[in-house]
C-alpha cells in the first residue's frame, strides 16, 4: 500500500511538472500581426516568365504583404514580413530596413523579409541598365510601384508593432505533397532538353510544413506563420494572384476568422507544384493553384492539431554577408565578340556587362550574399537564406544544426537568381548555372558576370553554422 501511494505521488508530481512545462507562457511574448494590400494598379507587367508579351489586366486574388512582430520578455523585437512577390530586390530591402530602424527602432538583423515567389505577381527591378530603360513608360510604372511597395512594407511593420499583445507561441509540423523535383533525370532525359524542367519523382524534395502558431490568452489564434518548399508556379496565366501560397493563406483566414495567415517560402529552387499550367483536363491553372492551396491549408490545420510544442525565449537574431565568388569573368574582347552573336540574349547580356565594365573599370568577382539566423530560446532555429536556394540546403541544414526544430527559408532579404548546391552545380542545367548569365530585357535585372564558383554551398552553410553559434552563445 505504501509503495502504491509512493508511485501515485510520483506520478502526480510528474504530471504536474509536465503540465507546467507544456503550459503556454503568455508572459514571455508580446505579438502583433497585420496585413496590407499590395495589388498594383492595372494594367501592369508581371514578373516570373520571360515569355510574357503584354501587361496583365485582371486580378484573381489580391496581393498582400503581412508582418508578424515578436517581442520576448527582455524587450527584444523581431519582425517577419511575408509578401506576394517574385522576390525582394536588394534596393527594396535596403529602403525598408533603413526606414524601419529609423521609425520603429528595429535593427536590420531583426527584420526578415520573405517573398512567396509567385509568378503571377507584379514586376520589380533590382538594377537599371540601358535595356531596362528602353521602355520608358513601363520603367516609370515599375519604379512607382516599387516605391509604393516600400511605403506599404514599412506601414505594415508599424501596424504589427502597434498591435502587440500578450501571446503564446507554439511550433508544429505537418507534411504536404504538392512539390516534385523538377530537374530531369539526366541519364534518361533527351540530350537536347534545354532546362531539364520536368517532373522527377525520384528527385529530392522537402515536404515539411513548419508552423508557428500565435495564441492570445483567451485561446484565440492571432496569427499562423507556415512554410513550404515549392515554386509558386502553378499558374501561367496573365492574371494577378499569389498562386497556391496565396490561396492557402486565404483558406486559413476563412477557416479561422480574425487570424492573420503568413506564408514563408522554403528552399524551392528546384521544386515545382504538379499538376500545373493547365495540365489537368477540365481545370484551369488557377483551379490547380486553388487546389494546391487547399492542400497546403489542410496540412497546416493538421499541424495545428498535432500537439504543437510551446516556444520560449529569449529571441536572438544575427545577419551577416558572405562573399560568393564567380568563375572568372569574360574579358572585354570576349564580350565584344558576343555582341555579334546571333542570339539576342547573348548580345544583350554582353552589352550590359560592357556597360558595367565601362562604368566601374572591372566586373565583380563576387556577390555579397545575406544570411540571417533567428533563435527562439532552445526550441526553434529559423534560417533565412537569400534568393533561389535549392532543396539540398534545407536537407543539409536541418540535418546539421542542433536543436529540436530547424526551419530553413529561402527567397529572403535579396533576390539574385539560383543558388545551387555542389551536387547541382556539378550536374549543370538551369539551376546549376545555366540561368545565371541568361539575360533578356523582360527578365529580372540582376547581372552576373559568370556562373558561381563551386564553393558557394560550403561558404553559405559555413556562414549559417557561424551565425548559429553566435545566437546560441557558443562562439
Amino acid at each position: 500500500m505504501i509503495r502504491l501511494r509512493s508511485l501515485y505521488f510520483r506520478l502526480a508530481a510528474f504530471l504536474i511538472c509536465a503540465a507546467t512545462l507544456a503550459a503556454p507562457a503568455f508572459g514571455q511574448w508580446k505579438v502583433g500581426a497585420a496585413a496590407i494590400e499590395i495589388t498594383p494598379d492595372l494594367p501592369m507587367w508581371m514578373s516570373g516568365y520571360g515569355s510574357r508579351t503584354r501587361p496583365a489586366n485582371s486580378v484573381a486574388l489580391k496581393m498582400n504583404a503581412k508582418a508578424l512582430a515578436l517581442e520576448d520578455a527582455t524587450g527584444r523585437v523581431v519582425v517577419i514580413v511575408t509578401t506576394d512577390l517574385l522576390g525582394i530586390p536588394r534596393v527594396l530591402r535596403q529602403g525598408v530596413e533603413a526606414r524601419v530602424q529609423q521609425q520603429y527602432g528595429v535593427f536590420p538583423e531583426n527584420l526578415l523579409i520573405n517573398a512567396s515567389h509567385t509568378h503571377c505577381g507584379p514586376e520589380l527591378r533590382g538594377v537599371e541598365t540601358s535595356l531596362s530603360k528602353a521602355d520608358a513608360d513601363r520603367a516609370k510604372k515599375v519604379a512607382a510601384y516599387q516605391a509604393e511597395t516600400e511605403e506599404r512594407l514599412v506601414a505594415v511593420v508599424g501596424q504589427a508593432l502597434a498591435r502587440r499583445e500578450p501571446a503564446a507561441l507554439f511550433f508544429g509540423q505537418a507534411k504536404a505533397g504538392i512539390a516534385m523535383n523538377r530537374r530531369a533525370n539526366y541519364k534518361l532525359a533527351p540530350a537536347d532538353f534545354r532546362h531539364g524542367k520536368v517532373p522527377n519523382p525520384d528527385g529530392p524534395v522537402d515536404h515539411d510544413v513548419p508552423i508557428l502558431q500565435v495564441k492570445t490568452p483567451d485561446g484565440k489564434m492571432q496569427a499562423v506563420l507556415f512554410g513550404y518548399a515549392c515554386h509558386n508556379t502553378t499558374s501561367g496565366e496573365d492574371i494577378f494572384h499569389g498562386d497556391y501560397a496565396g490561396f492557402a493563406q486565404a483558406a486559413l483566414e476563412a477557416t479561422y476568422p480574425g487570424t492573420v495567415a503568413l506564408f514563408m517560402l522554403g528552399c524551392a529552387g528546384d521544386q515545382n507544384p504538379y499538376p500545373r499550367h493547365n495540365s489537368s483536363p477540365g481545370r484551369t491553372s488557377i483551379d490547380l493553384a486553388k487546389l494546391h492551396g487547399q492542400t497546403l491549408a489542410s496540412a497546416v490545420e493538421a499541424g495545428l492539431n498535432a500537439f504543437p510544442r510551446p516556444v520560449s525565449g529569449p529571441l536572438r537574431a544575427v545577419m551577416e554577408n558572405v562573399a560568393l565568388p564567380y568563375l572568372p569573368a569574360p574579358t572585354r574582347s570576349q564580350l565584344n565578340e558576343r555582341l555579334a552573336s546571333k542570339a539576342k540574349a547573348d548580345r544583350e547580356y554582353a552589352q550590359v556587362l560592357l556597360e558595367i565594365l565601362d562604368r566601374d573599370g572591372r566586373l565583380p568577382a563576387n556577390y555579397s550574399y545575406p544570411v540571417q539566423v533567428l533563435q527562439f530560446g532552445k526550441d526553434l532555429t529559423l534560417v533565412a537564406l537569400a534568393s533561389e536556394t535549392v532543396v539540398d540546403f534545407s536537407h543539409r541544414l536541418k540535418r546539421e544544426l542542433p536543436g529540436p526544430a530547424v526551419w530553413v527559408a529561402g527567397y529572403s532579404n535579396d533576390f539574385l537568381g539560383y543558388i545551387p548546391s555542389r551536387r547541382i552545380w556539378e550536374e549543370g542545367g538551369y539551376e546549376g548555372g545555366g540561368s545565371l548569365t541568361y539575360y533578356q530585357s523582360t527578365l529580372w535585372r540582376i547581372i552576373h558576370p559568370n556562373i558561381w564558383d563551386p564553393s558557394v554551398e560550403e561558404l553559405i552553410v559555413g556562414k549559417v553554422h557561424e551565425l548559429a553559434r553566435k545566437v546560441s552563445g557558443n562562439r
